[in-house]
């Protein structure tokens, strides 16, 4: 089954030197474009993170310090990215907690502004692990009866993601091939980041979701505890998290 498009989506996944979102950054970035009349464009870029590749990391996804040596840095691609992604919709393997996150932080450290307001996810790992609950090898091996035979290389596990949802259509008659359905349908706690630090409570108010504070409302901590905000900005929390919590406390201050 064919899914039905109103605006491209850009399946993607990354390689990186670890798995922290803050601190790690991208070597490989693959992205399979789709758009609404079914025609398929392909991007994989190396690239150069700017600090070593841990041998655990290599070891994974085969990328070395001296494969990227040469490579571009983030910064320098920001732009071809972002123009690549830009209008489309994001879909990827775990994309909405790790791919995502950190392509956001990659791109505000590249002081180059990444809003996901506008744009829908679809999590694939979540439709499988809510229907069968296993990992992209065996999904893809489940699903479409093939082995996942160059696992942790960006445009591999890309394509097989793709492959992986085309089939879990195919199987499950009660998902509808609309964005709109499997970003509902994949969506976990909604959050006003993309960490899950500050998270909507039922009146759809933003919420923090760790520590002292957690369960209140952060315009109620930040007009409270005025010295929380900027810990909380010196901390080692996402970028886009703080640019979040920024935008909340300048809605506070204009509405004063």
């Amino acid at each position: 089954m064919n899914l039905k498009l109103t605006r491209p989506i850009c399946f993607f996944d990354l390689e990186t030197t670890g798995v922290n979102i803050t601190n790690d950054r991208i070597v490989e970035m693959a992205v399979l474009k789709i758009l609404p009349d079914g025609s398929q464009e392909e991007k994989l870029w190396l690239i150069n993170p700017e600090m070593k590749i841990p041998a655990e990391a290599a070891a994974v996804h085969g990328i070395t310090d001296e494969k990227v040596a040469d490579a571009p840095t983030f910064k320098q691609l920001a732009s071809e990215i972002s123009n690549f992604i830009i209008h489309c919709d994001l879909a990827g393997y775990n994309s909405d907690r790790f791919d995502i996150p950190l392509l956001a932080e990659e791109m505000l450290r590249a002081e180059f502004d990444f809003d996901m307001k506008n744009l829908k996810t679809v999590d694939v790992q979540t439709i499988f692990h809510k229907m069968e609950q296993r990992t992209l090898t065996a999904a893809l091996k489940f699903y479409c009866q093939k082995d996942l035979t160059d696992a942790h290389s960006a445009m591999a596990d890309t394509r097989a993601t793709f492959d992986v949802l085309k089939a879990q259509l195919k199987r499950y008659e009660e998902l509808e091939p609309s964005v709109d359905f499997l970003n509902t349908f994949t969506s976990r706690r909604k959050s006003a980041d993309l960490a899950g630090f500050i998270v909507y409570n039922k009146e759809g108010k933003e919420c923090f979701s760790f520590g002292k504070h957690k369960g209140k409302t952060v315009d109620e901590v930040l007009e409270k505890e005025q010295g929380y905000f900027g810990w909380l900005m010196n901390a080692d929390f996402p970028r886009y998290t703080k640019k979040v919590l920024t935008q909340i406390r300048l809605r506070k201050f204009n509405q004063g």
